[in-house]
Formats: structure tokens, sequence, C-alpha cells
């Protein structure tokens, strides 16, 4: 692997671990399945998958860019939860 190429993949399993603190953390004072939990759990989604095809990367990496979202999520929501 090159350096380019896990420069590249550093940075999308950084920004798809990013982008889901703020949001679980958002997501952890909405009613659990309203309209705003559905919204704060996937609109990372399109910009995550955005910049994955932007860097070249195939399917094989969606299982450690979702494993970085969601761990983005629940470690959000748990700081949330410390803060009440």
């Amino acid at each position: 692997m090159s350096q380019q190429v896990a420069l590249n993949l550093t940075s999308l399993l950084v920004v798809s671990f990013g982008a889901n603190l703020p949001l679980g953390y958002l997501r952890e004072g909405v009613r659990k399945f309203s309209v705003s939990w559905f919204v704060y759990i996937h609109i990372s989604i399109p910009f995550i998958i955005l910049l994955r095809l932007h860097y070249g990367f195939g399917w094989g990496i969606v299982p450690f860019t979702l494993a970085c979202a969601v761990l983005g999520q629940v470690i959000g929501g748990r700081l949330r939860r410390k803060k009440a």
C-alpha cells in the first residue's frame, strides 16, 4: 500500500468517525425513532460515500467506514449521557 493510499484511507476513516461524534451526541437528545433520530444517524452516509468514491476505494472499505461511523455515534451518545 502506497503512502498516498494509506493517507486517503486514514482520512476517510477519521472523517467517518469524526463526523458521527457530534451526530451521535445530537441523536442522544431526541426521541428514539423520530425523524430527527433517523436524520442524525444517516446524514453523514452520502458524504462518506462521496469521499470513498473520490479516493477510489471499492466496496471492501465499506465495513471499515461503517464501523468507524457506528463507533462515532456510540461514543458521541455516551458523551451526552455522561454530561447529563
